[in-house]
């Protein structure tokens, strides 16, 4: 089942830092995923149904105030709750704090790249790959662009780094 909990975060990654966002269905499949794995006894991480669900709500009820004020999308919430089914609540600490920075140094290059504009197309990949076609196309050019950074993607490296080198099992 371990394979399967990082093929799942593999598919969050790549579509929350190709199209900036986690579509339902796929927060939908690792939670079923993760809840059939602790059904079937066949959890990787040797956790309970009191931890999973635990993890699942302090994720998403933490994640869902930094939504309320803007700072973040749905879907990373969702996923967030969701990943919490996976990993339990001690993973979680620890897989925030790298996912924050990850999408801190993310969100700094970023705005380092708009003051010195050294490297544009890096600029235009860090805006995402939507963002940056409308842009090329001279859809939108406003002066500041919003920045969206693809925080499930950073949460899903951060559990995939956990998983292969922060367990000692």
């Amino acid at each position: 089942m371990r394979s399967v909990c990082l093929i799942w975060l593999l598919f969050v990654a790549v579509y929350d830092f190709r199209q900036r966002r986690v579509p339902n269905w796929l927060v939908l499949a690792g939670a079923a995923l993760a809840l059939a794995a602790l059904a079937l006894e066949m959890q990787p991480f040797d956790i309970g149904w009191t931890t999973a669900f635990t993890a699942a709500a302090v994720a998403f009820g933490v994640l869902l105030l930094l939504y309320a004020v803007g700072f973040m999308g749905a879907g990373d919430v969702k996923f967030a709750a969701a990943l919490g089914l996976w990993v339990g609540l001690s993973a979680l600490l620890p897989i925030w704090i790298v996912g924050s920075i990850l999408a801190g140094v993310h969100s700094t290059l970023f705005l380092a790249l708009q003051r010195w504009p050294v490297f544009p197309r890096l600029s235009l990949m860090l805006l995402g790959r939507t963002h940056a076609a409308a842009i090329d196309n001279g859809n939108a050019a406003p002066k500041r662009r919003r920045l969206v950074v693809p925080y499930a993607a950073y949460l899903a490296l951060a559990t995939a780094a956990w998983m292969v080198w922060g367990r000692q099992s």
